[in-house]
Formats: C-alpha cells, structure tokens, sequence
C-alpha cells in the first residue's frame, strides 16, 4: 500500500518518511529507538481510509543521524514544518510513546497545524510513568548501545537505518533525553484540537495517569446526559490486556482511534 518514502531537509535536520493510502492525512510517530514499524498492521489500518505519513523521528530508522541535541520541542518543530513542506494544510497525529511526547508538543506549540491528536501511551510530566519506567530511563547512557543490540529495535535499524554506524548517536541523543524531567500541566489548556489519549490496563503508566490527563482537557467531568450534550470532544481509551510493549502494534488501536480520526 505504500506510495511514496523520502527524505525531508526540515529544521536544519533530515527526516525520512513513508505515505501510504490517500485521504485525510493522519501522521504516526513512533516510540523511543524505533521506526514506522513499531506500529505493525495498524499502518495499514489507518491507511485504508486515510493518507499516513510514517515519520522516522531524529535520528530514528530512515532519518540521518542529526546529531543534534534532541528536546521534545525542537521534535515538534521538526513535524510542524514537515506538515507545511508537504502542504498538508491541518494533519491528525498519532504519537506513541516518545513520539506521543513529540505529538502533544506539536499540538501545543503549532495547534494551527494540527486537526487532532491521538496520544498513546503519553505523560503530561516525567512523573507519569510508573517508578520503575522512571528508573530505568533514568539509568540509561551511551553504554546502553551494544546491550540493546539484541533488541528488535536495533534490528529494525539494521535493515532501514543510512547508516547502521550511527546507532550509538541515536542511543546517546534519546538517552540523554530520556533523563530530563518535564511538567506540561499548565500547557494543556492550549491543546485547542480533539485529543484522544490511549493507554493499555498494564501500561508502562497507571491507567489513573490517562485519567488525570483526561480531566485536565474537562474530559469525564460530569454526566454525558442523554443527548449526549455534556459531553467533550475528548475522548479516553483504555485498552484491556495492553502493555507498553505491544499496544503499538495491537490492531486494538486501530480499531479504538479510527472512529476519532474520522470525527466521530
């Protein structure tokens, strides 16, 4: 099904990219060290009805080694200007994981370029993750290069990757990322878009972190009454026997999220 794959010069960075299917154009970001394949079947999914457009994120899978230092924002820089480059107009994103992070910040640095968000398996702060996710990113550096070579990340990067050689730059660019603590709680307000937040019942953060970010968009505030008038444009999914490591590619997603895509 896919169409097109290249290379886009954005932010004074290269990212490579994959268009598949035509539509309304729904961009997927993947999650940390992987690629446009952590979401397995559900690009397919998505593309049946809509135009996906697969970002590699810096440093990620098709994308160049940037050797830039890698922030959230200059992430969503990055993604603001690849939809204007490829005169997108407004596009949905759907970010997991790291690229979730990436997608909420788009969402409230450049809310004009962003018809609705899809964040899976996203924190609003560092602390949203369960401890031990907290703990173990925390205790990641360059020397997580060659153990992590035995991961099906790395092996998704043999394959796709310019040049395998830069793998130890894309480990200490998001390990170094990884580290720092963030709050956005008093930037959500500016999220103007419909958000739909997915996390799995065994996530890598509790289900009442989702809860939280929900209510803090006015989600689940009161009754929906029959008409459904006391409802928001928000929408909650919590998907059953979901963990961090499999949602991504769970054709449960898929299903979830393309009623939302499509404004419903």
């Amino acid at each position: 099904m896919q169409t097109k794959s290249s290379l886009a010069r954005v932010n004074g960075i290269e990212l490579g990219y994959q268009v598949f299917g035509e539509g309304k154009p729904v961009i997927l970001l993947h999650g940390g060290f992987g690629s446009l394949e952590m979401f397995g079947p559900n690009v397919d999914l998505i593309a049946r009805d809509h135009q996906v457009i697969g970002v590699d994120l810096q440093s990620h899978g098709r994308s160049p080694a940037a050797r830039r230092t890698m922030t959230f924002e200059a992430m969503a820089d990055d993604i603001a200007e690849l939809i204007q480059r490829l005169d997108l107009g407004k596009a949905a994103i759907v970010g997991f994981s790291l690229g979730g992070g990436v997608a909420l910040r788009t969402g409230i640095k450049h809310p004009d370029l962003v018809d609705r968000l899809v964040l899976v398996s996203t924190v609003f702060k560092s602390a949203g993750w369960h401890p031990e996710m907290v703990a173990g990113m925390k205790a990641m550096g360059p020397d997580t290069a060659e153990p992590m070579k035995m991961s099906p990340m790395y092996q998704d990067y043999t394959r796709i990757a310019p040049n395998v050689d830069d793998w130890p730059v894309l480990v200490e660019e998001l390990t170094t990322l990884l580290k720092k603590d963030y709050d956005w709680t008093d930037e959500l307000p500016k999220l103007t878009m419909p958000v739909m937040l997915v996390v799995g019942d065994a996530d890598g953060l509790p289900p009442s972190h989702a809860v939280e970010f929900f209510t803090l968009l006015g989600g689940g505030l009161r009754d929906a009454n029959y008409d459904r008038s006391g409802m928001t444009h928000h929408r909650l999914a919590i998907l059953p026997g979901a963990t961090h490591y499999d949602i991504n590619f769970s054709p449960a997603l898929a299903a979830a999220v393309i009623p939302f895509l499509d404004g419903k």
